[in-house]
């Protein structure tokens, strides 16, 4: 694979993964989305030879299928990987699905959604026939908490309990976009099992826990959600009896006003409600919060070595939630070549958890562990 199509390449996620897989790897990207003109303007701002501009509109398949199966007219590029960080919303994931299956590209997605997500499953016998790989829920969460799961294991010679948590402060002048409706649509599909002593608890149970994000954070007290990438992990580590994602509180505007309304809101008007209770959630999220501002994933881990019992924690930092979403999609990239292989993968269950952390510390994420 040489070249990928990235779908939602002008973005704001998509502009920090063309910035790092320009920096970090040799793949030509073609850098596509339904306007053109942003296409252009985007590519001539990086002003590399590797990119190149093109009009796609994913939610057209007689758009798609000719940039997936045909070379690019002025530079011969063929892409062997569709990226996929357009907005979930605003597309429907059975065409670029379809689309990448019948042109064999490989695929690759940011989104959080079922609807991919039962999408994707229901293909998934014809991606493994096709020798294809398709990777999945790539990210910080979904994505980061599973790797970080591994990673603890990787320490251990058996693991009894990994839990994880995530710290979600951006604030600042980031911008409103089109991702902010997949953050609503998580809010209509919310779970909050976790396991716990050996089986899962009711989708609709919530449980609470303190996680210490560091001395500068502190304690936060953070609560149950769940994500597809964590249940295959009771099957992966036989030893293992508890582990789950939990999310902490944003601010007190956020927590006890805001976030009630959008679930009432949501419940009322669940189509028309995504985008004007979506603003609500990001003014409240940007505007209401204070310093520091930081986006964090930790793991708290237990079990044992060399027959002692013995603890690992680690955690994952950045001060952009974009970037923190793009860096752990190159860090896979750039191990592409060695961990490959035919199927429907989730990413943070493919990498190599040692390697892919160290990559993205090179990129400007923070990660320590103890």
């Amino acid at each position: 694979m040489k070249t990928i199509l990235l779908l939602g390449g002008y973005g704001y996620t998509g502009k920090f993964l063309v910035k790092h897989l320009l920096a970090q790897t040799n793949f030509n990207v073609i850098v596509a989305g339904r306007n053109l003109d942003k296409a252009q303007a985007f590519a001539a701002q990086v002003n590399n030879p590797r990119v190149t501009p093109l009009r796609v509109d994913a939610a057209d398949p007689d758009s798609l299928r000719p940039a997936l199966q045909t070379a690019e007219p002025s530079t011969g590029l063929r892409p062997g990987l569709c990226l996929v960080a357009a907005p979930v919303t605003s597309l429907n994931p059975q065409i670029v699905i379809r689309a990448c299956i019948d042109a064999g590209v490989d695929y690759l997605d940011i989104q959080y959604s079922s609807a991919k997500l039962n999408a994707l499953h229901a293909r998934a016998q014809e991606i493994q026939d096709k020798g294809l790989c398709f990777v999945t829920e790539a990210g910080y969460h979904p994505g980061l908490p599973s790797a970080l799961v591994r990673y603890a294991a990787s320490k251990m010679d058996c693991i009894e309990s990994a839990v994880t948590a995530g710290y979600l402060n951006i604030g600042g002048d980031l911008p409103f976009t089109e991702a902010v409706d997949e953050l609503m649509e998580a809010f209509k599909e919310y779970q909050a099992q976790v396991f716990k002593n050996g089986a899962w608890t009711k989708p609709s149970s919530w449980d609470m826990r303190k996680f210490d994000f560091g001395p500068e954070l502190g304690k936060r007290t953070c609560y149950s959600m769940f994500f597809e990438e964590l249940r295959a992990l009771p099957t992966m580590y036989p030893t293992l009896r508890d582990t789950g994602f939990y999310i902490s509180g944003t601010n007190w505007f956020v927590d006890m006003i805001t976030t009630p309304i959008i679930m009432i809101g949501l419940k009322l008007a669940p189509k028309r409600g995504i985008r004007p209770l979506g603003r609500l959630m990001w003014w409240g999220m940007t505007k209401m919060s204070k310093p520091p501002y930081r986006v964090s994933l930790k793991v708290e881990a237990k079990g044992r070595r060399n027959g002692q019992q013995v603890q690992v924690q680690a955690r994952c930092e950045h001060e952009d939630g974009y970037e923190l979403t793009a860096i752990p999609v190159v860090a896979m990239l750039m191990q592409y070549e060695k961990i490959r292989c035919p199927g429907l993968h989730i990413m943070g269950q493919l990498v190599e958890p040692t390697q892919f952390f160290q990559d993205m510390q090179r990129m400007g994420a923070c990660f320590m562990e103890g």
